[in-house]
């Protein structure tokens, strides 16, 4: 296996909103801001490429991003 992980000291995701963040056009941004769709693509990449990303740890400080490619 290989893994990578990305981070970020943003102010972490909301717990309430955790289960949508790989939904397509999912945005928690006002019209016209963004288009939900970040998220959504990097996992689409990930599994063209038989890997998969979680999210690992996600606290007020920051979220990090797991993606693991297998044999």
């Amino acid at each position: 296996q290989v893994r990578i992980e990305i981070s970020d000291t943003g102010p972490g995701i909301p717990n309430d909103i955790m289960p949508h963040i790989f939904d397509p056009f999912f945005t928690t941004k006002e019209e016209g801001k963004g288009t939900g769709l970040g998220l959504y693509i990097v996992k689409q990449i990930c599994k063209a490429h038989r890997a998969e990303i979680n999210i690992s740890d996600n606290t007020p400080c920051g979220s990090r991003f797991q993606i693991t490619f297998s044999k």
